[in-house]
Parts: C-alpha cells; sequence; structure tokens
C-alpha cells in the first residue's frame, strides 16, 4: 500500500504545476527561469536529503551495526557508471518541464494537461515497436477510449480543431512523449540503489540540461529575489523534489502498469486547478471526456488484473 500511495502522491504534486506555471508566466518570467528555478530547487531539496540520509546511516552504523549492515546489503552500492546512467535517465524530466511549461504559452492548461497524457498509448506503440510485437485487443480497445475521452475532454467537438493553436498541441505531444521516457526509466534505471540517491542524481542530469540549454541568468541578475524565489520553490518542491522521490520509491515494487494508473490522478487534480484557480471555462461534455481519459488508463491494468484473478480460480478449482 506504501509503494501505490507513494506514486499517487507522486502524480497528485505534478498536477499542480501548470496552475503555477501560468500564473509565473503572468508575471513575466521566461521559460528557463521557470524551468531552472524549478530544477534547481529540487537540486538541492534531493541533495539535502541524501546528505541527510547518509549522516543518519553512518549514525546507525555507530549505534546498530547489525541494522546498518542489513540496510546496505538491500542497497546497490553506486557507481560512476550507475550514477551517469542516473544522469541520463533524469533528463526527460527536464525535456518534459520544457515542452510541457512551453505549450502553456499557446494552448489552455486544461488542454496541455490532456495532451500529456497522451504517455499512455505513446508508451504502448513504444514498447510494440521495441518488442516487434501488434498491441492486442485490450490495447487497440484502451487507444480508442483515450482517443474519445481526449476529443471531449479538449472541447474539439464543442470548439472545432481551427481554435487551437498548432505550435502548442505539438509541445504539448513532445511533453507526452517525453513524460513516457520518465516513466519507463524511473522504474529501469538501477532500481536497486536508495531512492533517495537516484532521485538525486536523477535531477542533476535534468538540471544540467537544462542550464546548458538556458544559462542560469536570474541567480545572478536579481531576478531570483523576486516572486520567482517563491514560484521557484513550489515547482521544485511539487515538480522536481516530491514527485521524482516517490517515483523512484513506488514504480520499482508496483510496475509500469500500474504506475499509469495512479499516474492519472494527475489529471483531473490539473484540470480542476485550471477551473478554479485559473478560470478557464471547462464544460460537462468536457469532465465526461476526463472520465474517459482516467478509464481508458485503467483499461489495460484492470484486464490484466481480471484475467490473473480468472486464471488463479482455475487453478485452484
Amino acid at each position: 500500500m506504501k509503494y501505490l500511495l507513494s506514486v499517487f502522491l507522486g502524480a497528485v504534486s505534478y498536477g499542480i504545476l501548470s496552475t503555477i506555471v501560468v500564473t509565473a508566466y503572468g508575471k513575466g518570467y521566461d521559460l528557463g527561469e521557470v524551468v531552472g528555478s524549478q530544477l534547481l530547487t529540487g537540486f538541492l531539496l534531493s541533495w539535502g536529503l541524501a546528505l541527510w540520509t547518509k549522516y543518519r546511516s553512518r549514525r546507525l552504523a555507530k549505534t546498530n551495526p547489525a541494522a546498518a549492515a542489513k540496510a546496505a546489503s538491500q542497497e546497490q552500492k553506486l557507481t560512476w557508471k550507475h550514477r551517469l546512467i542516473l544522469m541520463a535517465a533524469g533528463t526527460p524530466t527536464a525535456i518534459t518541464g520544457l515542452v510541457y511549461y512551453h505549450s502553456l504559452r499557446y494552448i489552455p492548461a486544461s488542454l496541455a494537461i490532456l495532451l500529456l497524457f497522451q504517455f499512455t498509448w505513446i508508451g504502448v506503440l513504444m514498447q510494440a515497436i521495441s518488442q516487434r510485437k501488434r498491441p492486442n485487443g485490450i490495447m487497440l480497445l484502451t487507444l480508442a477510449v483515450l482517443f474519445g475521452g481526449t476529443m471531449l475532454a479538449a472541447g474539439l467537438l464543442e470548439q472545432g480543431a481551427s481554435n487551437f493553436n498548432l505550435l502548442g498541441v505539438m509541445f504539448g505531444l513532445m511533453a507526452a512523449v517525453s513524460y513516457s521516457l520518465f516513466i519507463l526509466f524511473s522504474g529501469k534505471a538501477v532500481p536497486a540503489a536508495n531512492p533517495v540517491y537516484r532521485s538525486a542524481w536523477m535531477l542533476t542530469g535534468g538540471l544540467m540540461l537544462v542550464f546548458i540549454l538556458f544559462p542560469p541568468a536570474f541567480l545572478f541578475n536579481g531576478v531570483i529575489l523576486g516572486d520567482l524565489l517563491l514560484i521557484g520553490f513550489l515547482l521544485g518542491l511539487f515538480g522536481a523534489f516530491i514527485p521524482p522521490l516517490l517515483f523512484a520509491v513506488g514504480v520499482p515494487h508496483i510496475g509500469e502498469g500500474m504506475s499509469s494508473i495512479l499516474g492519472a490522478s494527475e489529471l483531473p487534480v490539473a484540470v480542476a486547478l485550471s477551473s478554479i484557480v485559473l478560470h478557464e471555462h471547462v464544460s460537462p461534455l468536457q469532465w465526461a471526456g476526463v472520465a474517459l481519459v482516467l478509464l481508458g488508463v485503467a483499461l489495460p491494468e484492470l484486464y490484466k488484473q481480471r484475467k490473473q484473478s480468472g486464471t488463479g480460480s482455475v487453478l485452484s478449482s
């Protein structure tokens, strides 16, 4: 249960971000300042937790050597090769933030989060290509449900496609691709290592990429001393610190399928906040589309569990 709750809370944290980013744009901050301050905050928080964890481990080794040895045996010691792998695995986090936040300049937050959620079928497509295996019937049904739900939730049937900015839609879909890679790497990049250190090194890789693309001038020109300090802290806390850490804890234990289902909790949170805080109009038909998207995300895992339950019943009989 703690691993399920971990991934759920991580996804809810992600749902808060779009509202904060739109607020930051309204105050005049640019993409590099927003993403850079977010990842810098996450970097500092993650390494602060890592140092505290290391201090606690050393203290435990002095007071209870047996317990410390047992804990150490359950964790994989990080070599520089592992650290580089984790840093590479952290780059999709930065890319997701860059393209997702950039899409918010062109399209409403409620539409941006729906486009981000296309990571579900994109992940299926990636898996099918890598394994050279055609999606089965339940996957095709899932894709149909997701497609229909997205059309409703985006307001496409009510407003028409001509009212949407094509560039914003493209950036939203790019965010979905990078987010699916993040989910994949969260479960497979050095899973036996301590989640605290895994998260810290992944954030290090993401921060380095952002600072290469957008040199952090805001640290030296005084901009950070304004509202960006609070905005960066909130984005870093809910976008760069809490979710990667909780995903690093939960995803290796519950699997990518269940993680995708729990990750869907991000969607209603983001849409609700965009409606309440940003005053974006969300019609009943769009909420019905949100419900369809959530159903589509859940279908594969529900089918899998039902199939396993049926197999278990046959075997027991």
